[in-house]
This record gives C-alpha cells, sequence and structure tokens, in this order.
C-alpha cells in the first residue's frame, strides 16, 4: 500500500514537546550461528507490538532497516517512559534482555548497541521534502513550510 506524498517541503512545528530519540539494533557478527542472532532478532518485533497496544507506555512511532547491523529509530515521550519501558517486569524487554546477556552476551557471536538522545523542542531542525510521513513527522506532526520556517537557521530558532 502506497503511503501518501506530501509534495512541496514540510517541518515539524518548533513548539511541539521534547521528544527522546532512541537508536538501538544488533549486528551479526557470525551469520552461521543463526540461532543465536534469530533469537536476539526475534525479541525486537514483540516488542515493538506491545508499545503498539500500549500508546501510554511512551514510544511515539518507529522506523526500521534490515541488514548485518540492523536499525530501529524510534521517538518516545521522555527519557522516563523509556527506561520504564526497559524496566518494567510485564513489558517484553527484561527478559529477552537477561536472556541475550546469559546464552550469547560474552559469545560474540550478536552484538547489540543503542544511543539515547533528549531533544528539546526549540533545538531540533526537520525537513521533509515530497516525502510520506516520515521520521519525526511520522511520530508527532508536520506543517507546510513558510514564512519564518524557509531555512535551516529559522526552523531552528522558530517560536512556533
Amino acid at each position: 500500500m502506497a503511503k501518501e506524498v506530501f509534495n512541496g517541503r514540510y517541518t515539524v512545528p518548533a513548539d511541539g514537546a521534547d521528544v527522546t530519540v532512541f537508536l538501538i539494533g544488533m549486528r551479526i557478527n557470525k551469520p552461521w550461528q543463526i540461532r543465536r542472532w534469530a533469537k536476539v532478532a526475534g525479541a525486537m518485533p514483540r516488542m515493538l507490538r506491545h508499545l503498539g497496544g500500549h500508546p501510554e507506555a511512551g514510544m511515539l512511532g518507529f522506523h526500521n532497516w534490515f541488514g548485518r547491523t540492523t536499525v530501529l529509530l524510534s521517538y518516545w515521550k521522555s527519557p522516563e517512559h523509556l527506561r520504564a519501558f526497559a524496566a518494567d517486569p510485564n513489558a517484553p524487554h527484561a527478559a529477552p534482555w537477561r536472556a541475550f546477556m546469559k546464552e550469547v552476551g560474552a559469545s560474540g557471536d550478536v552484538g547489540v548497541w543503542h544511543e539515547t538522545y533528549v531533544v528539546r523542542a526549540g533545538d531540533r531542525e526537520c525537513i521533509y521534502a515530497n516525502m510520506p510521513l516520515f521520521g519525526l513527522a511520522a511520530a508527532t506532526s508536520h506543517v507546510k513550510v513558510g514564512e519564518g520556517r524557509n531555512t535551516a537557521r529559522q526552523r531552528l530558532r522558530s517560536e512556533g
């Protein structure tokens, strides 16, 4: 199913809320160890289904890419929401993480990584030209670029 393309230039309003950007992924170091990396890779879809069914957990949206190194880009309401999900014994994160550390962690067969960034509303700049909803715009909202939002400098300093 094709996504609607928004012709023209769009941006994310600078007057929106702060957002937490969370990048996470895995790297297949030993491709022949299929059982090990498949188990790690299989944990993420369960987490995403859970988060999709529990908007109160705070994930706003995500995109993912697959290859030897996978990348999942996600947007969260706050770092507190992200940490609460990671520590929640009823959510599908803590058990797979413990299993990874016990069964795979030291083997070197599979690597995992993550990075977390807290981005204040006035400290971000986004542009989407002739794109379907994507990235932060898909996770929050977007507006047509107009007066006062034409350049990256204006979008970074915009008050709304």
